[in-house]
């Protein structure tokens, strides 16, 4: 019965974007922050040239938490099957 009751749950979506948002967007800095009912999501493409934000993306801190599951998992497993990433020192933009 409860076997059932996950299966209704878990039904198959069927998701549509249009191409600009498959393509994606390039972000190399991220701010996060949050308030007691969401955490917001910043990303942003710095360059010589300024900073754009690229993408803003606003979760319930329950959806944070899961997501923070899923890339730890999902970089293991990259880790896995490429090697271990090395941690660059944070390059600050250039003024000028």
């Amino acid at each position: 019965m409860a076997n059932e009751k996950n299966e209704e749950k878990m039904k198959e979506v069927q998701i549509t974007a249009t191409e600009e948002i498959k393509r994606g967007v390039f972000a190399n800095q991220a701010i996060v922050s949050h308030t007691p009912d969401e955490f917001v999501m910043d990303f942003i493409y710095l360059s010589p040239a300024g900073g754009t934000l690229n993408s803003r993306v606003i979760v319930t801190p329950s959806h944070f938490k899961r997501l923070i599951k899923a890339m730890a998992e999902n970089l293991t497993k990259y880790e896995e099957k490429f090697g271990e990433i090395s941690e660059k020192k944070q390059e600050q933009p250039l003024n000028g």
